[in-house]
């Protein structure tokens, strides 16, 4: 990777936690699916959450070998009605004031990662992994959660750029594993309707 994940993971959560101290504490409203705002808020704050579970649950062994392998694994899981249960749950953690829980739950994770070794392997809900792949699969989900909350609201917001390419990279290993590789080149290039065309 051009820069380390660990740095691209910690930028995307400190622009999260800044996005975050934007909104009403309240967190009324609708968020995406069938979570409202509060609980989209949760479910994304979770990737902060995870990383600090995770590691304290070494793996013994590597089961899922890259962040896209991870991502492509996702599709079935985000149906499952106890992902919708925890990012529920996890609003309601946040309490009356959402931001500061977040800021705290970055502080957390900032000095988890500060002791961690980028090779070692942790738990996570796929299998065994080395935490320089799992970090940037939680960089996805800050980018892609936080376009979503910013959506929802609405405000403007921008990724910082190098978690924006990290998850438009995975974005387009997922596409290949799924063989949909041409279709989103030909998303992208503007060749099929609704595309945008970069060249």
């Amino acid at each position: 990777m051009p820069r380390k994940p660990r740095a691209t993971y910690l930028e995307a959560a400190h622009a999260f936690a800044d996005l975050v101290a934007q909104l009403p504490p309240s967190l009324e409203g609708p968020g995406l699916g069938e979570w409202d705002l509060r609980a989209l808020v949760g479910h994304t704050a979770r990737s902060l959450v995870t990383v600090s579970d995770y590691l304290r649950r070494p793996a013994p062994s590597v089961v899922v070998g890259s962040a896209a392998e991870y991502v492509a694994g996702l599709g079935a899981a985000s149906q499952d009605p106890a992902v919708t249960r925890r990012g529920v749950e996890a609003g309601q953690m946040l309490g009356d004031d959402p931001a500061g829980a977040v800021r705290l739950l970055l502080d957390s994770v900032t000095a988890d990662l500060a002791r961690a070794d980028l090779d070692q392997v942790v738990t996570t809900y796929a299998g065994g992994m080395r935490l320089r792949e799992y970090l940037p699969t939680r960089t996805f989900e800050l980018v892609v959660h936080g376009l979503d909350i910013a959506h929802a609201v609405p405000l403007p917001w921008t990724p910082p750029a190098a978690a924006l390419r990290t998850t438009v990279r995975i974005a387009a290993d997922v596409a290949v594993l799924r063989g949909e590789g041409p279709l989103l080149l030909r998303l992208v290039t503007g060749r099929e309707p609704g595309g945008v065309a970069i060249v």
